[in-house]
């Protein structure tokens, strides 16, 4: 009896739709879009009721149906502050389209455009000749083919030239990149046969020829694009994967993974394998990312041998994964930019972040430092050591400075529970600030820091210090 007496507490949606509170969120929603959450509400009250909970009254009822739809109509892909010193950051997009580059694409993007279109012809056409002239250009491939991304590269090529068949790899090179994907498994989804040589810190191409069966398909070498092994090391050259696969007819894959298209006269990156260099070795096929050294959208490019792309473009698996206007565009503006440096240090913020001057880094870290200053809080500047991220160039870092907050008269436990607090409640803002949080203290790295972000950066930064502090 008491279940029944609670039920009848609820009420009808058409008394909740009259409620004033919800009749100020119709304005901004239709009611095809309010009722469905307002029955969803009731119908979970009605179960906790059922199991002998007590339903709450109509202003918390009200608050939950707004709440629930504030939530669903909030954006959830929201812009963040880049405060850590990380230039390509994997869970923040990793390479940022700057102002320029946007610019540039503007005009194709907002109205038609020729994707599928021959002009010349006056009939339809394929959009995988929009950007790849300009690649094959720029890296002297034969062809050039993108897909969404480069473990759907990886997958495409294996999947095309190796189904039911072996694929030789160094026990060095099985790599697992964001995610927790791992080159097995991206062999294993591909359907074929993955053949392991080697050792974790050697391999010689003696295993490589070793291992080589009539069921061989081909030999794939990967870059350890996010990881470092040293000391006591060997590995298979690419030269001589090459001369291996020349001497058994054997196609040679290499993943660069993080896909500098080349050079580019950046001092930074000179260590670095770029995409031109590389495929003047003689290698059949590349394979690369698009939104990581390249410094454009996410993007899987093949490049290399004519006749092996044109079996990869005959797989049907290629529509599956093949890449839109939007991304075609912003692939062919950066690309562009790759023909004069000032002008791709001037599209491209990862780019322009590689090649800042320590002065200038020092005078964005003093800014904000004096900024804080002024607002009573105790800080000071340090140097930082920031890095290309995104799986790109590990254990080399970019000299730059960060701004350490400190807590006057605070024990060290309490100082590191006031810096872990700031580092959340920046995080859980409107506009979500990221910074470091490192032994007890939280800095703010200027190096991914844009100029114009300087002042609201110290807003933000205040107001949370203020918060935490008056707690």
């Amino acid at each position: 009896m008491a279940i029944h007496d609670e039920l009848r507490k609820l009420p009808g949606v058409d008394k909740v739709l009259q409620q004033e509170s919800v009749r100020l969120a119709m304005q901004k929603f239709p009611v095809t879009f309010i009722t469905p959450i307002i029955q969803d509400v009731l119908s979970s009250l009605r179960e906790a009721a059922l199991l002998g909970d007590e339903v709450p009254p109509l202003a918390e009822i009200l608050n939950q149906i707004l709440s629930k739809t504030e939530l669903l109509t909030a954006k959830s892909l929201r812009p963040v502050i880049n405060a850590t010193g990380n230039v390509i950051h994997t869970n923040l997009g990793r390479a940022p389209f700057g102002r320029k580059l946007l610019e540039e694409i503007n005009e194709v993007l907002t109205g038609y455009n020729n994707l599928e279109f021959d002009l010349e012809k006056a009939q339809r056409g394929t959009r995988y000749t929009h950007v790849t002239r300009l690649l094959r250009h720029l890296t002297g491939a034969e062809d050039v083919l993108v897909v969404n991304n480069n473990a759907a590269a990886i997958m495409l090529v294996l999947r095309t030239l190796a189904k039911n068949r072996e694929v030789i790899i160094s026990r060095g090179e099985l790599i697992e990149i964001g995610g927790s994907f791992r080159m097995p498994d991206i062999m294993a989804a591909s359907d074929c046969r993955m053949v392991e040589v080697g050792t974790t810190n050697k391999t010689k191409i003696t295993d490589f020829a070793s291992a080589i069966t009539s069921q061989t398909a081909l030999l794939l070498k990967v870059h350890p694009s996010n990881y470092v092994i040293s000391g006591f090391t060997a590995e298979a050259s690419l030269q001589e994967l090459i001369a291996l696969g020349a001497q058994h007819q054997l196609p040679v894959v290499y993943d660069m993974g993080s896909g500098l298209l080349r050079k580019a006269e950046i001092a930074f990156l000179a260590d670095e394998p770029d995409v031109s260099s590389t495929l003047a070795t003689g290698v059949d096929l590349v394979t690369f990312s698009g939104d990581k050294l390249l410094g454009g959208a996410q993007a899987g490019i093949i490049a290399g041998k004519k006749e092996l792309i044109a079996k990869l473009k005959k797989e049907p698996l290629t529509r599956a994964l093949r890449v839109g206007k939007t991304t075609l565009a912003m692939l062919e503006a950066i690309a562009l930019a790759y023909t004069d440096t000032e002008k791709l240090i001037a599209l491209s913020p990862i780019f322009a972040m590689m090649t800042a001057k320590a002065d200038d880094l020092f005078a964005k870290a003093e800014s904000l430092h004096q900024q804080l200053e002024a607002a009573g809080i105790a800080c000071s500047v340090v140097e930082s050591q920031g890095q290309a991220g995104g799986g790109s160039l590990p254990g080399k870092t970019i000299d730059s400075f960060a701004v350490v907050i400190h807590f006057k008269d605070a024990s060290r436990k309490m100082a590191a529970r006031n810096a872990e607090n700031i580092y959340h409640i920046l995080l859980a803002g409107n506009q979500p600030l990221l910074g470091v949080l490192r032994q007890g203290e939280v800095q703010f790295d200027v190096l991914t820091l844009f100029d114009h972000q300087l002042k609201r950066v110290a807003e933000l930064i205040i107001r949370c210090y203020r918060e935490v502090t008056a707690a």
